[in-house]
């Protein structure tokens, strides 16, 4: 029995089926503008971007310009990349325009429909930003692109690591920037730190067509970007607070091994309330009021390294040193450091130097960053199982866009063995079959560890011609991608590897080309070249077709159908045909989390024998359903994640609206005296309460707060004991004589000095309480989840008490900054503001480790011993300078730093 539901998709079409055939029309306008393009000469077709952009000005619309628009640049791409955009890729573009996610098959050519809409949109004059996930690919695809770009009187700028802020600056100014998602960020994070608007280096936040965008908007918002800088010497504090542990008894916290908690009773709160207020560290009345949070924080962590962290178990003291030892292995980890203050809290217990903290100095979440764009596009090549989260969290639809010529992949049913031994053995032999009729097959495994455990097995088995991917980001990488369609080729791949590189069959044309004839020069040798090279490949696709095409074996079900598909989607490209099948084992993690023991009992009873696979639909519907709940859980996860940042990132937003509208203002000193006035109100409205008896008056301590926070001596006690002499009064007294300072201050300076010193007190000023501020956050979000005991909504106490803190800072800015202009003096040379050392970090969500340790690929922020990989020579090391863990190494090899002359340094 058909559904209702099922009827009408039947009669009309599903939603995306309609929204598809709803961009035909303009297709077809497009079409018939051809041929008047093709008659334009080259001069002409690139006077259209002239002609597009005086009609904007004369008052239209970018979607009245699309048409004409997309016929220009189809034809500049036929021109000059040899490339014509086929139909489904206008309607790619259009889709991009309208502020949705293209999902559009492996190979159809999404780099090239990303033209049609960057060219658009870039004719408004106000930037477009192309993100890519690495710096190849950025620097690639805007050599690529650009001239496309160039060809229609267009400027095109590309953002990788190691470039100065004028260069940056350079690239944001032009029309088309490429650039990473991680550059994109810590250059908005760095220019919020800045103290000149000139020294900014992004424009507004216009438009971003973000590539790969399942990659860069789920998996790596999973975490956030941080900047961090070295914090001020807090050993003493470190010190103080160890110390007050041992004088807990038992009865004092309450520990929980299994999930490495440890909390304070009711008693033990008591006695560290005590403890706290005899060493003036308390503030208020509670250890738990809101202003105490970094305190709260503080105990905590000297607590777990007393009850929890056991010395030469969980760490060594080696040379003064507290080392962490890997609980997995038992090895000494050097150089890595437990975060957020555990580690000097284990320095002050076992009385080592303690180091100073990192502190972070400004943070981001992908999700944050992207929503800041006026209009946000993304293409990928699967995005349909994560259409709810793009959504819900940047208002993106995902729309799926048909291939040029209809899929002939055979996507067979997965092979479920018992053990993972068995799964291996069938998998080697399924490649030997599949090579030895000359059909190219790749093989994707989960992890480098599973990538390199099948190649230390297809060798056992005496198989040996095969490639092993498992270093991402590399141009080598790209190139064996590109030639694994070649007849008999194997390559053995984790889920990362080849992005943004298709695998053709009978491999990649144009960069064999490139390779094969870079040292040779314009002529008929070259040309005979380029034609030989042609020859061969068309007869290696044959011969592939012939076979098969790509067949593609998974070792393993990953968590998300995603990455199923994107691997599955490397075959079968363009029409082609193709094949792929998964290999599971009951071993497997997915099988083994959604209770495998009761399948493995079921399968042997029912005869199982070594070797023998289980194959069936029904497996198949069952292991998309696990999947689905595991994708929902992350989902959650994520969701819930962002409902924190959200609470920062308001408040961000204030704070860098209001640095760049102090940055902007000629003159801050309304702004200071609105300060200066409302710090004054607040003094006599502590000491002098309204409507109380003037021997009730503190004018003692009114004068003593006068003189710590105005640097002014006045006569407040006689004030207060004259007749009939009101509030008012003593606040118009010490307001005229603090206006009469300043005026006299402003007088010594000059009218040009003062300015840049009222801004620049504002600016640092703001900047520190922020970075405090961040750090009270994080500690009030690490224990803000135990209120969930107390029946509280732990967001809800989060949101208010952020508030109260956030209250807290703007009361602390406005006291800072009158006592700061009210004692600053003129020396001979003043410095200029400076930004702190930094170091940009991002945790892969996968592997938990940071992309950029150790100022790794793009993490040398201001590194003073990095050297950027052109000027390393491979083969003298002591050109190499500071080389990050996750850094290609600098010796050619391809491998990560880490795993070549990285792991030999360890050793």
């Amino acid at each position: 029995m058909v559904s209702l539901g099922g009827l009408a998709r039947k009669l009309f079409g599903s939603a995306n089926d309609r929204r598809i055939r709803s961009y035909q029309p303009k297709v077809a306008a497009i079409n018939a503008l051809e041929d008047s393009m093709k008659a334009l000469d080259d001069g002409a077709l690139a006077a259209k971007t002239v002609e597009f952009r005086e009609q904007l000005a004369a008052g239209k619309t970018l979607d009245d310009l699309l048409v004409p628009a997309f016929a220009v640049a189809r034809e500049a791409a036929r021109r000059t990349l040899g490339l014509r955009p086929f139909d489904v890729q206008l309607v790619g573009a259009m889709i991009l325009n309208d502020n949705s996610i293209a999902e559009m098959k492996t190979g159809e050519g999404k780099t090239l429909v990303a033209t049609l809409a960057v060219y658009l949109n870039a004719l408004a004059g106000k930037g477009v930003h192309v993100v890519t996930v690495n710096d190849y690919l950025a620097k690639r695809d805007s050599t690529t692109m650009g001239k496309l770009y160039g060809f229609l009187g267009m400027t095109t700028g590309v953002i990788v690591h190691g470039l100065s802020d004028e260069e940056r600056r350079a690239a944001y100014a032009c029309d088309i920037t490429y650039a990473t998602n991680n550059e994109l960020g810590f250059d908005y994070l760095r220019d919020n730190m800045k103290y000149e608007r000139s020294q900014m280096v992004q424009r507004d936040h216009n438009y971003a067509i973000v590539d790969e965008v399942d990659s860069i908007l789920v998996d790596e918002a999973r975490t956030p970007l941080i900047i961090s800088g070295p914090l001020d010497d807090r050993s003493d504090l470190y010190t103080t607070i160890d110390a007050f542990i041992p004088l807990l008894s038992e009865e004092d916290y309450e520990i929980d091994e299994k999930q490495r908690s440890a909390n304070f009773s009711e008693v033990g709160t008591e006695k560290l309330e005590n403890l706290l207020r005899e060493a003036n560290l308390l503030k208020g009345a509670s250890l738990y009021d809101v202003e105490n949070v970094a305190i709260v924080h503080h105990i905590n962590n000297a607590l777990k390294a007393h009850k929890l962290f056991t010395r030469d178990k969980d760490y060594i003291v080696r040379n003064g040193e507290v080392v962490i030892i890997d609980e997995f292995t038992g090895r000494m980890m050097p150089g890595r450091r437990y975060s957020e203050g555990q580690h000097q809290a284990l320095e002050a217990k076992e009385k080592v130097q303690i180091q100073p903290e990192n502190q972070t100095l400004a943070s981001i979440t992908f999700q944050n960053y992207f929503r800041m764009y006026d209009k946000l596009a993304g293409m990928t090549g699967t995005a349909a199982t994560e259409a709810e989260e793009f959504a819900n969290i940047y208002g993106l639809d995902v729309v799926e866009v048909p291939t040029n010529l209809p899929i002939q992949r055979i996507d067979e049913d997965d092979e479920v063995y018992r053990t993972a031994e068995e799964k291996f053995r069938a998998i080697i032999e399924e490649i030997k079959t599949a090579n030895g009729r000359g059909q190219p097959v790749l093989v994707g495994t989960t992890s480098i560890e599973k990538s390199e455990l099948l190649a230390a097995l297809l060798k056992q088995s005496g198989f040996q011609d095969f490639s092993v991917l498992n270093a991402r980001y590399h141009e080598q990488e790209a190139y064996i991608v590109g030639q694994a369609g070649v007849p008999g080729a194997v390559t053995i791949a984790t889920n990362m590897a080849g992005r943004g590189t298709d695998i053709q069959l009978g491999g990649n044309l144009e960069m064999r080309i490139e390779r094969e004839t870079a040292e040779m020069e314009d002529g008929a040798e070259r040309d005979a070249r380029i034609a030989a090279i042609k020859d061969e490949v068309a007869r290696l696709k044959q011969k592939a077709l012939e076979a098969g095409g790509l067949y593609v074996i998974a070792s393993e079900r990953h968590e998300s159908r995603r990455i199923d598909n994107q691997l599955r989607g490397r075959s079968g490209r363009q029409g082609d045909p193709g094949r792929s099948k998964f290999y599971l084992s009951l071993q497997d993690d997915l099988m083994r989390i959604f209770g495998s023991d009761r399948m493995d009992g079921m399968l042997q009873k029912l005869g199982l024998k070594e070797g023998e696979a289980i194959v069936h639909p029904w497996i198949n519907k069952a292991l998309e359903r696990a999947q689905k709940k595991v994708e929902a859980r992350n989902f959650d996860i994520r969701k819930n994640l962002l409902k924190y940042d959200d609470v920062l990132n308001d408040q961000r937003k204030v704070i860098f609206e209001q640095r760049l509208e102090l940055m902007d203002s000629p003159d801050v000193s309304a702004t200071i005296a609105d300060m200066r006035n409302d710090v004054i109100e607040s003094l006599v409205g502590l000491h002098i309460p309204e409507r109380a008896y003037a021997e009730q008056w503190d004018t003692v301590g009114l004068r003593a707060a006068v003189a710590r926070i105005l640097n002014l001596d006045l006569p407040i006690e006689e004030w207060g004991r004259e007749e009939g002499i009101a509030d008012d009064d003593i606040l118009a007294r010490i307001t005229e004589a603090t206006d009469k300072a300043v005026a006299d201050k402003a007088e010594r300076f000059g009218p040009e000095i003062m300015h840049y010193v009222e801004r620049s007190v504002v600016l640092q000023t703001i900047d520190q309480l922020w970075r405090e501020h961040i750090v009270n956050l994080d500690h009030l979000r690490s224990v803000v989840g135990f209120r969930g005991y107390a029946q509280r909504d732990p967001l809800q106490e989060y949101k208010a008490e952020a508030f109260e803190l956030f209250q807290a800072l703007l009361a602390n800015l406005r006291e800072a900054v009158t006592t700061q202009m009210m004692r600053v003096e003129l020396v001979r040379e003043a410095p200029p503001p400076s930004v702190p050392e930094m170091e940009g970090h991002h945790i892969d969500a996968t592997t938990g480790e940071d992309d950029f340790n150790e100022g790794g690929a793009a993490g040398a922020l201001l590194a003073p011993d990095y050297v950027a990989p052109e000027n390393r020579n491979p083969e003298d090391p002591s050109t190499w300078g500071k080389v990050g863990r996750n850094e290609t190494c600098p010796c050619g090899s391809g491998k990560k730093y880490k795993h070549c002359h990285g792991a030999f340094e360890q050793a």
